[in-house]
């Protein structure tokens, strides 16, 4: 992996984590396009975990206040963090030996989640009940957890899952999505550190500078990329997401499956 291509992935990362289009999707497509071998290579499986710290910074920058303020906020994070954290430890290995750069699972989870997210998006909005997560009650995050821990298949979307099952349960778009937001911290800081754990003796020098320009690169696009998302699902739907989902899968689909 070169300077430039790790920064070409931080990019992608910061830009799609937080957009319900799936980010582990994405960066799998663009490895194939640089050339690299996600699928066998353990570095590569690590950076693409690893720069979603960039990403998590960016939430910590826009949303610390509540962070240090809000102890319901934080009750409801922890309840939907424990399915997550524990089916992803229990599945470690077969989240990265199976899914991690398997072209068909992507393909499938691009197209199958992009059609539900479709069909479901307006139903859903329309029985929203609550404009803030802290107006949902706190046992229903147990609820949003599980539907998170789908996306530990590459293509779901963490962001796309969580926001559907948060809508599931009645919370409004915003809110649905300011949950993802939040709920990301703990989520991608757990998968950060066990994967640094797991890998920490197969990074070389030149490796932590690739992660330092993955990691900048991701801070600075999702910083954008969430104060955007928020003010656009205030006023239109999911459905350009869900679209797109589907096209790049389909497209995928006829590149990369043989």
């Amino acid at each position: 992996m070169t300077v430039f291509e790790a920064f070409i992935l931080g990019v992608l990362e910061g830009l799609t984590e937080f957009l319900p289009i799936s980010s582990t999707g994405h960066l799998t497509l663009a490895a194939h396009l640089l050339g690299l071998d996600i699928q066998n290579d353990p570095f590569i499986k690590s950076f693409v975990v690893v720069i979603q710290l960039g990403a998590i910074l960016a939430v910590l920058t826009l949303y610390f206040r509540r962070f240090l303020r809000d102890v319901e906020v934080w009750k409801r994070i922890i309840l939907a963090f424990i399915p997550t954290g524990l089916l992803g430890f229990l599945l470690a290995d077969v989240i990265e030996g199976v899914f991690l750069g398997n072209d068909l699972i992507v393909v499938v989870n691009l197209v199958g989640v992009g059609v539900v997210l479709l069909l479901v998006d307006r139903s859903l909005e329309r029985r929203k009940r609550y404009d803030d997560v802290n107006q949902m009650p706190p046992w229903k995050s147990v609820l949003v957890g599980l539907a998170q821990a789908l996306a530990m298949m590459p293509g779901v979307s963490r962001s796309g899952a969580t926001i559907v099952g948060g809508m599931a349960l009645g919370m409004s778009r915003k809110a649905a999505a300011e949950f993802s937001f939040i709920l990301a911290v703990p989520t991608m800081l757990s998968a950060t550190g066990f994967s640094l754990f797991r890998h920490l003796d197969e990074f070389r020098a030149e490796g932590w500078v690739l992660l330092a320009v993955g990691f900048a690169a991701a801070f600075l696009s999702a910083l954008l990329t969430v104060r955007w998302l928020l003010s656009f699902v205030s006023r239109s739907s999911f459905a350009p997401f869900a679209l797109y989902r589907i096209l790049v899968g389909i497209v995928y689909g006829v590149f990369f499956l043989r």
